[in-house]
């Protein structure tokens, strides 16, 4: 792995195939696509899909698809999670031989019980501490208790306390499926991805990020976490609040309205949406992220 100095900036989009791509999703992917390509930087496709049942029945095909039809391009083979089980089972070994992992035989409704209020849901309060990380039952990683702060390019200082608003990351689960925490943290790492522009609803998942990455020995990547999509009830647009799907054969009335959503001025082009995409590019620089700074946001932390 080079050294992040000698890097040039690489970012990423990492949708889950559990469904099709939606308008909040489109803002995700056009921020992080702006980002690099107006940095001159590569920007890489990787899909999310670590958790097989959660994938829906040719989501992965359609995701790729839908961008294409909106004019994106990747850099490189696309990488999908549920292919890389060695590489994350090699950094799981790493983390079990520096002590740093348990076996935690507490089932969800024990674990209910236990669990105190945290930032993201129920906060696992360490009862399995001290358990061999042979012994059966899902693998989890020690929180130290510890204060993580980074800077966010849009929110600015972002802190938490790992151990009380987090608790005991959970790398492995019983059934053996890897989690999310641990894949995408590897991914970045082995895709030396410099920077990661995601929504906010992922805010709370960076200071566990940064805690695994540091202990791995893995570099930090930065961070701006977007404001997310709200609907017309003021919830998350999402695959679970029944999002519709993006319409492959009409892009650019769909790249407008993102471009508006991220502070881009209107863009009068034609019927290519890559040719959208070019002059969005040469403006994102003027924009970059100061229009979002005055949008309200739902608080995602509870010590910023």
């Amino acid at each position: 792995m080079r050294n992040r100095s000698e890097l040039s900036y690489r970012g990423r989009f990492a949708p889950t195939p559990s469904g099709p791509l939606h308008f909040g999703s489109l803002v995700a992917a056009l921020a992080s696509f702006l980002e690099a390509r107006s940095h001159g930087g590569e920007w890489l496709l990787r899909i999310e899909d670590v958790d097989p049942p959660r994938e829906a029945k040719g989501a992965s095909v359609g995701i790729q698809r839908t961008l294409l039809a909106h004019g994106f391009e990747w850099d490189g083979e696309v990488v999908y999670q549920s292919r890389r089980g060695e590489a994350y089972q090699s950094a799981l070994e790493r983390l079990i031989g520096a002590g740093d992992v348990y076996a935690c035989a507490c089932s969800r409704k024990r674990v209910s019980e236990l669990a105190l209020p945290g930032i993201d849901g129920p906060v696992y309060p360490g009862s399995c501490r001290g358990r061999d990380a042979q012994a059966t039952g899902a693998l989890r990683l020690f929180l130290p208790a510890r204060r993580v702060v980074f800077h966010d390019a849009w929110l600015g200082r972002v802190a938490c306390d790992i151990e009380r608003e987090c608790g005991d990351l959970t790398l492995k689960r019983a059934d053996g499926v890897f989690t999310y925490q641990l894949a995408v943290v590897v991914d970045d790492a082995e895709q030396e991805i410099t920077h990661v522009v995601r929504g906010a609803d992922l805010l709370t998942s960076t200071p566990r990020q940064i805690v695994l990455q540091q202990a791995l020995g893995y570099p930090t990547p930065a961070y701006l976490h977007l404001p997310v999509v709200l609907d017309a009830r003021g919830f998350k647009l999402s695959k679970q609040t029944l999002a519709a799907a993006l319409v492959d054969a009409e892009p650019l009335p769909a790249l407008r309205l993102a471009g508006l959503f991220l502070g881009l001025p209107e863009i009068a082009v034609g019927g290519d949406p890559q040719a959208w995409l070019r002059t969005a590019t040469r403006l994102w620089p003027e924009v970059g992220t100061q229009p979002l700074r005055g949008r309200k946001q739902a608080r995602t932390s509870a010590c910023r």
